[in-house]
């Protein structure tokens, strides 16, 4: 009654009680509406999730009908498309690992660095500037990368190192890294500028410089937010695809040594995609068991991440 008393018009008979409650239903309405679409959105992407991991299982256990677990996992050759057919998938795990490596030792001190520098260091217009140009690395096609990384770096190499071969996982690694620097540099800079001020505020307040509150304060206060970084770089290593094709050969070669040329389990996936094998024959079926395998890599490599976000959390 007290809110039908408030809300008679004078004029023309309009209720503005009545046409907050429209307005209230409507704006509760839609926002129910959006609430839904990103539940739905969500939801969808946990069902194409489950759909890949049960695709490459349900291959796989086909796959492994005919090849035995040992033999996948022990064996040193990896030649399924041979008559002397052998799938050992060891190439292919050191292949990924070694470029990967290699990458990583240059994408993750140099993306540190820069995001050091990005947050704690760089002018406001030189942050505005050099982030958005640092991110402009990232959108370039990796087949780009892959044909800078065997027309350029590759000579380059082979300038300072006569002996290295035109195709190696040095030179893919290397261009990998300078891929994946603005991956690692944009989130761990982005996560040191979410640490609150009063903290580097309390250090210079001891007496502490600049270059010892980033390293000291800043660097430790937002180690999970690096860890993520990190994480994603080496992600992004693992399942780097073009420019180890490219650059880094498709032979499937035992070794540790960056220097010489071998295949990664994607290069050997798009090997084998673009092959003119029959559907559902034991060599078509190795693309799934490799694939499930780069799967474990990367979830390990997941999980090893969420657990150091875990530990290193700081709460503010």
């Amino acid at each position: 009654m007290k809110i039908s008393a408030q809300n008679i018009s004078n004029g023309n008979n309009v209720i503005p009680g009545s046409r907050r409650l429209r307005h209230n239903f409507r704006r509760h309405f839609k926002e129910r509406i959006i609430e839904s679409i990103l539940f739905l959105a969500a939801l969808f992407s946990v069902f194409i999730t489950f759909a890949i991991v049960y695709m490459l299982v349900s291959e796989s256990m086909v796959f492994f009908e005919h090849v035995s677990l040992r033999e996948f996992l022990t064996d040193t050759q990896w030649t399924p498309l041979f008559d002397d057919a052998h799938y050992g998938i060891l190439p292919l795990v050191s292949g990924t690992i070694v470029s990967s490596v290699v990458a990583l030792a240059v994408a993750l001190p140099f993306g540190t660095i820069i995001a050091i520098y990005l947050s704690e260091f760089a002018p406001f217009t030189v942050r505005e500037i050099a982030k958005p140009f640092l991110e402009l690395l990232g959108g370039i096609p990796t087949v780009v990368y892959g044909y800078f990384a065997l027309l350029f770096v590759t000579p380059m190499l082979q300038f300072f190192f006569p002996g290295l071969p035109g195709f190696s996982l040095l030179s893919a690694g290397l261009v990998m890294g300078v891929m994946i620097i603005p991956y690692v540099s944009s989130m761990t800079e982005d996560a040191m500028r979410s640490v609150p001020m009063h903290l580097r505020e309390g250090s210079y307040a001891t007496g502490a410089t600049r270059f010892q509150t980033a390293i000291k304060v800043v660097v430790p206060a937002s180690l999970s937010g690096i860890a993520a970084a990190y994480i994603l770089g080496i992600s992004r290593a693992v399942g780097e695809t073009m420019v180890v094709a490219i650059a880094a050969g498709m032979q499937p070669n035992l070794t540790w040594n960056p220097a010489e040329p071998a295949a990664t389990i994607t290069t050997y996936i798009v090997q084998v995609s673009l092959g003119d094998l029959p559907h559902g024959s034991i060599g078509y079926q190795t693309i799934f068991a490799a694939g499930l395998t780069l799967l474990l890599i990367t979830l390990i490599f997941n999980i090893l991440g969420h657990l150091l976000r875990k530990y290193y959390r700081e709460v503010y």
